[in-house]
């Protein structure tokens, strides 16, 4: 570099990332992307089954890691399988079907159906969802039927509470903005930290 010149943006110090290196990742991204696409354009229902597991799985992952701290050695890996198997076969199924349900006792795009769809979305579906998730997490963890009862009372109030304060805005974006069959991927990228709560909760003795 002559002397008195400015450096280029790629010989400055710490500026770390170069542009092609930025375009190249995004790229990947996008066909990553792309592939998603047409895997969920070809198989629906098992694409988003398997999102669903997946993330229901990073949830705990979070959970087990940031918030209670485990540590790699105690991280239970059992717990964390457990709740990817009940994201492919209790969460993914039950919400996947409940949106096609209520596009079909509200079939229209616009806000005011949008508003709709989440009213009854959180009125109807989000307490009864909340009231089956929560002790079938118990079952799974071998509460007896007395425990499980109790450890609903204790946790459900709060939880349903803490549903409120988030779900109602993401339900009326993902009603208003996503079209059906990529609403269930959406709600569970955010329901990445959801599912961190969800399980701590359910697993807090």
């Amino acid at each position: 570099m002559r002397a008195g010149s400015k450096p280029e943006s790629g010989d400055r110090p710490g500026s770390g990332r170069k542009p092609e290196q930025t375009c190249s990742e995004y790229l990947g991204s996008m066909a990553l992307w792309r592939a998603y696409q047409r895997a969920l354009s070809a198989h629906p229902w098992k694409v988003q089954f398997l999102t669903a597991g997946s993330l229901m799985g990073l949830g705990d992952v979070i959970s087990q890691q940031l918030v209670e701290r485990r540590g790699l050695k105690e991280h239970q890996i059992g717990r964390t399988l457990t709740m990817a198997s009940l994201g492919c076969g209790f969460v993914g199924p039950v919400v996947g079907g409940w949106y096609r349900v209520l596009d079909r006792l509200i079939p229209g795009t616009t806000k005011v159906d949008a508003l709709k769809k989440m009213l009854l979305d959180q009125g109807a579906f989000a307490p009864c969802f909340l009231g089956c998730f929560l002790p079938l997490i118990g079952t799974l963890n071998g509460l007896s039927a007395q425990d499980n009862w109790a450890k609903l009372q204790q946790d459900y109030p709060d939880a349903l509470l803490t549903n409120y304060c988030l779900w109602p805005a993401v339900q009326l974006a993902n009603f208003y903005l996503v079209p059906l069959h990529y609403r269930l991927a959406i709600v569970q990228c955010v329901a990445v930290i959801w599912n961190s709560y969800l399980s701590w909760k359910a697993h807090r003795l």
